[in-house]
């Protein structure tokens, strides 16, 4: 059988919505008629996408990863077909916390002035692969190491790391700290986009105390209320300054890539000329 766009809209719906009730109602069909394009599409996969043994439908492992792939095919779709932005297609650049950090504003004054019909659209989402991934922009700024399918990525600069201490701590009173200085400290971990785990610290030396978040905003918070520490980038210090939070720099962190990703099918046109402005302006070209 052949997939249609209506096999993914049907399962996104479902994926989203608690009962086939609901995803039916909201597709405007018959709850008969979304359960056989389910059915065909699971056919078709050779895989069960949707768990329909409990009260509420639940995404099995094959539908969490599959739901990824159909959102971005959709939203790639979606707008290829907009005659709204056929014209003028913005490109839509994803960071999860700290985007270009000081290359930033050089990169939005210079495009604009070199590009000025393909608007650049910054745009923060809290996600590992800041929206990419889910198709919801066609690039993004990203750190750490990228580990998801179908993305390309070239490494642009590195960032010293920095430790984020509450203000009114001991440890800020220090003008550089260590690693080994954080282990008996609670660590603060954006577990949604943040880049820094547990595996930064030596086997044996980790700090036995973790408090997970899921933005930056409320890693911030966390540590400015002295509930624990955090690590980041340097552009973290520039771009995300709070009064109860002081940043100190750790000597033996390994630094932090900053790399510019893509998607490997159907990239946005002006996807090359962003890659090339962006190595022009950390070279200082």
């Amino acid at each position: 059988m052949s997939i249609e766009l209506r096999h993914l809209r049907c399962f996104l719906a479902i994926a989203e919505e608690p009962s086939l009730t609901r995803a039916a109602a909201r597709l405007h069909l018959t709850q008969p008629a979304v359960s056989r394009t389910l059915a065909a599409l699971e056919a078709h996969l050779g895989a069960r996408l949707v768990d329909r043994s409990t009260h509420h439908l639940a995404l099995t492992a094959e539908g969490r990863a599959f739901q990824d792939r159909a959102a971005a095919a959709l939203a790639a779709f979606d707008a290829a077909v907009d005659p709204a932005r056929l014209r003028h297609r913005p490109l839509r650049l994803g960071h999860a916390w700290s985007a270009f950090g000081p290359y930033t504003t050089p990169l939005l004054r210079r495009w604009q002035r070199l590009h000025p019909e393909t608007p650049l659209e910054l745009l923060r989402i809290d996600d590992r692969t800041a929206g990419l991934a889910r198709g919801e922009v066609d690039a993004a700024l990203l750190r750490g190491p990228v580990d998801a399918p179908g993305l390309v990525t070239e490494e642009l600069a590195t960032e010293e790391r920095v430790a984020a201490l509450p203000a009114d701590g001991p440890l800020a009173d220090r003008p550089g700290l260590a690693l080994e200085d954080l282990t008996t400290e609670t660590i603060v971990l954006n577990t949604v986009s943040g880049t820094t785990t547990l595996a930064l610290w030596p086997p044996g030396a980790r700090p036995a105390a973790t408090l997970t978040v899921a933005n930056t905003d409320d890693w911030l918070t966390a540590i400015a209320a002295g509930r624990g520490i955090g690590v980041s980038s340097a552009s973290t210090a520039a771009l995300h300054p709070h009064p109860g939070v002081a940043y100190r720099p750790l000597s033996d962190a390994p630094p932090l890539p900053v790399v510019l990703a893509w998607r490997d099918a159907f990239p946005h046109p002006a996807t090359g000329a962003l890659v090339a402005m962006a190595r022009e302006i950390v070279s200082g070209e």
